[in-house]
């Protein structure tokens, strides 16, 4: 039996634009764990801002340090964030890598997130909080099928 690839996963959601969603960074990160390494892990921690020694430009060239590292990300949109949308442009532009984009429809989305989604590997996802498991499955099969099929081309 074949084992699904293992991913480094960016998880991106709001830390200075609000943490209200902190526990559902929380259940996102724990179910990409099923699916590899989850490069930052903090971002679910709710004593993340309490713990912060670094400054900002640490912050800013650990986040850019990781994102190399990334081979998928997953942001939690609900809560806006700058920070956030600026890692969506590093993954889009820089990395070209796949994006899942988890939304809870409560006001309306950016345009430029929402219009990121090209119906194959870059996702946007509206949800509600117990359709997480799944969408987040789908997902990384629409990965692993992508993956197989690029094997096979080599």
């Amino acid at each position: 039996m074949k084992m699904a690839p293992q991913y480094n996963i960016y998880l991106c959601g709001s830390i200075r634009g609000g943490r209200q969603d902190v526990q559902i960074y929380g259940k996102i990160a724990e179910k990409l764990k099923e699916y590899g390494t989850v490069l930052t892990p903090f971002v679910a921690d709710p004593n993340v801002r309490d713990e912060e020694d670094l400054d900002d430009r640490a912050i800013f060239e650990r986040d850019n340090g990781l994102m190399a590292q990334a081979d998928v990300l997953v942001a939690e949109v609900t809560v806006p964030s700058l920070g956030v949308g600026m890692e969506l442009g590093w993954a889009l532009r820089d990395k070209r890598i796949p994006i899942l984009c988890l939304y809870r429809p409560q006001n309306e989305l950016s345009a430029l997130v929402r219009g990121l989604a090209d119906g194959n590997t870059n996702q946007v996802k509206d949800y509600k909080e117990e359709e997480l498991d799944q969408i987040i499955e789908d997902f990384f099969n629409i990965l692993a099928v992508k993956n197989v099929a690029e094997s096979g081309d080599k």
